[in-house]
């Protein structure tokens, strides 16, 4: 267990960095104000070349997602900046998302879902197609790409991976994950944990090295796929925990060890203390 890392003085450049945040919304109440953040501070610093996965956790209304939205243009705080690598973000900065729900178009096929924002971006459809297709690759989905990107002709895992596949076609710096498990049943949950897992920390087999922000209720899954979880709490929302995890491994066998099992139980009893 650490302290927040609210500073950095490494010198490394910043990925990501909340500053002085304030939000506040109109209450129910006639006069009512109420605040999600006040004066709240972060940096994550960027990792080139390796990436990393941070999660956000805590109880509901705490900002996690609230977060998550900044970052991906979806929201603006009332006050403070978001910086991207020391830049405030502009209106068309893209960074990808992946919901609760798989958000695959249906009357797509699976390959020009993962097409589509290279497509979007001006790369011409025969080049943005074997672009889609080495990625469905990766995702181990390319015996499916002539499907419609729909349940049944997919499972609920396999639309999830569609969304991570075309969040990722465009090898992006960041990508957001809000709960993108949740919706799945326990056994395809901990399928896709592992997929996750291999995908991002076996990046020398794919070239993928993305800043991944995860909000996630799970703590199972935040320490298998965090390399730092920060624990938030509310009113106003702050950093509460900052959990370095150091796994001495991410195969599907350290989710047994002893050392994996004590640090969810660390985790699990932060949370509950909120």
């Amino acid at each position: 267990m650490t302290t927040p890392n609210i500073n950095n003085h490494s010198g490394s450049q910043n990925i990501i960095e909340f500053k002085n945040i304030v939000q506040t919304y109109k209450g129910k109440k006639r006069g009512e104000i109420v605040t999600i953040f006040n004066d709240f501070n972060l940096q994550i610093e960027d990792i080139p070349n390796k990436g990393q996965s941070i999660a956000f956790m805590g109880e509901s209304g705490c900002g996690k997602s609230t977060l998550l939205r900044y970052i991906t243009n979806l929201s603006q705080p009332t006050s403070g900046q978001v910086l991207y690598k020391g830049r405030t973000l502009e209106k068309n900065d893209i960074v990808p998302m992946v919901f609760q729900m798989p958000s695959a178009i249906e009357h797509f096929t699976v390959l020009d879902n993962v097409a589509l924002p290279l497509l979007i971006n001006g790369v011409n459809k025969k080049e943005a197609r074997e672009k889609a297709f080495e990625m469905l690759k990766i995702v181990g989905l390319e015996e499916h790409v002539s499907k419609w990107a729909k349940y049944p002709l997919l499972s609920g895992g396999q639309l999830q991976r569609i969304a991570i596949a075309r969040s990722l076609v465009a090898n992006p710096a960041i990508l957001m994950m809000d709960e993108p498990f949740s919706a799945l049943d326990s056994r395809n949950r901990k399928k896709m944990q592992l997929f996750l897992s291999d995908l991002f920390h076996k990046s020398e087999l794919n070239n993928l090295n993305p800043t991944i922000v995860l909000v996630t209720h799970d703590a199972r899954e935040a320490v298998y796929l965090a390399d730092d979880i920060f624990i938030l709490g509310s009113n106003p929302g702050h950093v509460k925990h900052h959990i370095k995890i150091n796994l001495p491994d991410r195969s599907e066998g350290v989710r047994r060890t002893p050392y994996f099992l004590n640090l969810v139980s660390q985790v699990e009893d932060l949370v509950e203390e909120l």
